[in-house]
C-alpha cells in the first residue's frame, strides 16, 4: 500500500509553545513515526513576511528558533523533510498560476482570512499577499502532492479553498495532475491550549504563554502566576474548578486522572491551596517538557549543523515541487521547448 504524503509548517514569528505542541507538533511525531506517511514540515517563512515584510530579522531569528523546537520534540530529519518555503522557487511560480483561478471576492469571503484581518487590525490596509496567503498555501500542499494536512479546526475554510483550486486547475487543464488535500484534525478538545491567563487561547502576542525553550525558572514562574479562583482567598474556601487554568492544564497533562479528580474534590471542598496546586502542576509540566528542554539545548549547541540540516531538507524538497511544477506547465501548455 502506497504511503499517504503529509505537509505541516509553523509561521517563523517566535519560539513555539506547548500549545502547538499540544495542537500540532505532538500529532506530527506520532504520524512521523507511524510509518505511514511520507512527511514534510515546513518553516513558512514566506507566510511570516505578509504582515511581518517591515521586520525580516524578526522572521530571521525565529527560524532557528522553530528549527529548534522541532528537533527537540522528535521530528526527524531522517524521517520527516523538513524545509525552508522561501528555498523551494516552484511554489512562487506555482502560486502565480493558481491566483488566476481564483477571484479577490471569494478570498475575502474565506472565514479564517477574514478573522485573521480582524484580529490583526488591518483595517482597509490589508496587504496584497496577506489576502492571496489561502493561495500560497495552495501552492505548498500541492508541489509535494500531499494528501493530508494537519490543521486546527480554524482552518477548514483554507483546506475547502484548496480543494477548490485544486479541483478548478484540473478541470481547466482537463488533468489529473494536482492532489485534492484532506484536513487531519486534531481529537475534539484537543486542539487549542487556554493561555495562562484564562483567555481562550495561548498567544505569542497576549504574552500568556509557556515555551518550548523556557528554563525550569521561567516555567516554574508562569506556573506560579496561572489563573485560578479569584474568590480562593484562604486555603479553608471552598474552590471553583471551572475556568481554572490549573485543572484545565492538569485535565490535559496529567495521565493520571483518579489523582486530579481527587484534587478538584479537596479544592472544591476547601483545604486545597493555590500554592500547592500549582507545585504540582509544575512537577507534572517539568515531566513533560523537562526532557524536551534537554533535547533542545544539545541541539542548540552546534547550530551550523541545524542549518545544514534545513538547507539538505529545502534541497530534497525542492527537487519534488520542482517535478510537479513541470508537470503543471506541461498540463497548462507552457512547455514550449521540451
Amino acid at each position: 500500500m502506497a504511503k499517504k504524503t503529509i505537509l505541516t509548517a509553523d509561521r517563523p514569528t517566535g519560539k513555539l509553545h506547548i500549545g502547538h505542541y499540544l495542537g500540532s507538533l505532538k500529532n506530527r511525531v506520532a504520524l512521523q513515526n507511524s510509518g505511514e506517511y511520507n512527511t514534510y514540515v515546513m518553516i513558512a517563512d514566506v507566510q511570516a513576511m505578509t504582515d511581518n515584510a517591515r521586520n525580516p530579522e524578526k522572521i530571521r531569528q525565529s527560524l532557528i528558533q522553530v528549527a529548534l523546537d522541532y528537533l527537540a520534540v522528535g521530528i526527524d530529519p531522517k524521517k520527516s523533510t523538513i524545509l525552508v518555503q522561501s528555498q523551494i522557487p516552484a511554489l512562487n511560480e506555482l502560486t502565480m498560476y493558481y491566483l488566476d483561478l481564483v477571484t479577490v471576492s471569494r478570498l475575502e469571503r474565506n472565514p479564517t482570512v477574514k478573522s485573521e484581518i480582524q484580529q490583526k487590525a488591518f483595517g482597509q490596509s490589508i496587504p496584497a499577499g496577506f489576502l492571496v496567503y489561502p493561495v500560497s498555501e495552495t501552492a505548498d500542499i500541492t508541489a509535494f502532492k500531499a494528501d493530508t494536512v494537519p490543521v486546527g479546526d480554524d482552518q477548514e475554510p483554507m483546506m475547502e479553498q484548496a480543494r477548490e483550486i485544486v479541483r478548478t486547475f484540473n478541470t481547466t487543464y482537463q488533468t489529473n495532475v494536482l492532489v485534492e488535500p484532506q484536513g487531519y484534525f486534531p481529537p475534539k478538545g484537543q486542539g487549542r491550549l487556554p493561555g495562562l491567563d484564562g483567555n481562550a487561547k495561548m498567544s505569542k502576542s497576549l504574552n500568556n504563554a509557556i515555551y518550548l525553550a523556557d528554563t525550569a525558572d521561567e516555567l516554574r514562574q508562569k506556573v506560579m502566576s496561572m489563573y485560578t479562583d479569584p474568590n480562593h482567598i484562604h486555603v479553608s474556601d471552598p474552590g471553583k474548578i471551572e475556568g481554572n487554568m490549573v485543572f484545565t492544564y492538569l485535565d490535559i497533562f496529567d495521565d493520571d486522572k483518579a489523582h486530579v479528580a481527587e484534587l478538584k474534590a479537596e479544592y472544591q471542598h476547601g483545604g486545597l491551596g493555590d500554592v500547592k496546586i500549582k507545585r504540582y502542576l509544575n512537577e507534572v509540566l517539568e515531566a513533560t517538557f523537562g526532557p524536551i528542554r534537554q533535547r533542545r539545548e544539545e541541539f542548540a549547541k552546534d547550530i551550523p549543523a541545524v542549518y545544514q540540516m534545513l538547507k539538505e531538507g529545502s534541497e530534497r524538497a525542492n527537487e519534488v515541487a520542482e517535478q510537479t511544477l513541470q508537470e503543471v506547465r506541461a498540463a497548462i501548455g507552457l512547455n514550449y521547448f521540451d
